[in-house]
């Protein structure tokens, strides 16, 4: 009680107390507990076994020969690396190295945010090819020439898919996830949440590009209108990076900077792109037109507006 291990309304019982009670008896019984002294093997299974059948996911730390059965059944059996024995450790999903709990919060810690990376990376790249499909499928309808010529989405699929997306799995690690609620057991990655954020964002997108489309082929026919889609398709998806970096908004906070790897990223993919479309050479390497500065301007802002927008969609839905 002095160490806060039995609180106020549980009790501690022995093992015997178990030995008395069916399953469904035990379920209803294990909140009420808060100690269990004198457990054998057989006790320490059927508990963890009761919490499960409650809807819990359980953890079980052990170090002995007699904690095996529990830390197998266990969700996420837990076992110590230095004075552990080696059938314990066999049982365990998770060993800790130094014998220390804390590690525990760390490793949640160090597992959430390397989740969140990925899923980073995986909205960034799906919400991106998104608005490159609803662009070509909207062209398609509208009965207008393409918006992109093959050059374009490979340099698309190569340079302004796989920097960014490299990048936002090397976000740093944050202490925010650790105030997150634990995640259901059977969910994936694909929710109706992230797909609908996957969705209006890659709309977002579509229509800036659709927008650069139709100014350049009022400017300078088919082939200044697949210029400027495709610039604003791969400056767009750059910015985006940005954005895929948090649910919350970004922009104009310190967070928008922290990740050195994605500001290479960007700065890497912008100039590229600003090789292709200043460097007569590359050209008719890239199926790219001679665009004027009001054009370039046009790109430049269509692609950050994009971000600006679903920067405010952040900002209402929080």
């Amino acid at each position: 009680r002095e160490i806060g291990i039995l609180r106020d309304g549980t009790e501690a019982v022995e093992g015997a107390v178990i030995d008395g009670m069916s399953d469904e008896e035990l379920q209803d019984f294990v909140p009420k507990v808060s100690v269990y002294a004198r457990v054998s093997p057989e006790h320490k299974i059927r508990i963890v076994r009761a919490w499960q059948q409650r809807g819990n996911l359980v953890a079980m730390t052990g170090d002995g020969v007699n904690d095996a059965p529990a830390l197998k059944q266990a969700d996420i059996g837990v076992a110590m690396g230095i004075t552990g024995t080696e059938v314990a450790k066999d049982a365990a999903g998770m060993v800790l190295a130094d014998d220390n709990f804390a590690t525990i919060v760390k490793a949640v810690k160090n597992g959430r945010n390397v989740y969140a990376n990925i899923k980073r990376a995986i909205q960034f790249l799906l919400s991106g090819n998104t608005a490159g499909i609803l662009t070509v499928l909207y062209a398609s309808l509208m009965g207008l020439p393409v918006p992109f010529a093959a050059v374009h989405l490979l340099f698309i699929n190569l340079l302004t898919d796989s920097l960014p997306a490299i990048a936002l799995g090397l976000e740093p690690h944050t202490d925010e996830v650790m105030s997150e609620k634990p995640r259901p057991r059977n969910e994936g990655i694909l929710t109706k949440p992230f797909l609908f954020s996957v969705g209006i964002e890659g709309l977002v997108i579509a229509a800036a590009t659709v927008t650069a489309f139709y100014l350049g082929l009022n400017a300078g026919g088919a082939a200044a209108g697949q210029t400027m889609a495709f610039s604003t398709l791969c400056l767009s998806r750059l910015f985006h990076g940005f954005s895929c970096k948090s649910q919350h908004p970004v922009l104009l906070t310190r967070h928008f900077w922290n990740n050195r790897a994605l500001l290479g990223a960007f700065a890497i993919g912008a100039l590229l792109l600003g090789l292709v479309l200043l460097v007569p050479a590359l050209e008719p390497l890239f199926a790219v037109a001679p665009l004027s500065a009001g054009m370039v301007g046009a790109i430049v802002g269509l692609a950050f507006g994009s971000m600006v927008v679903i920067q405010l969609l952040k900002l209402l839905r929080r």
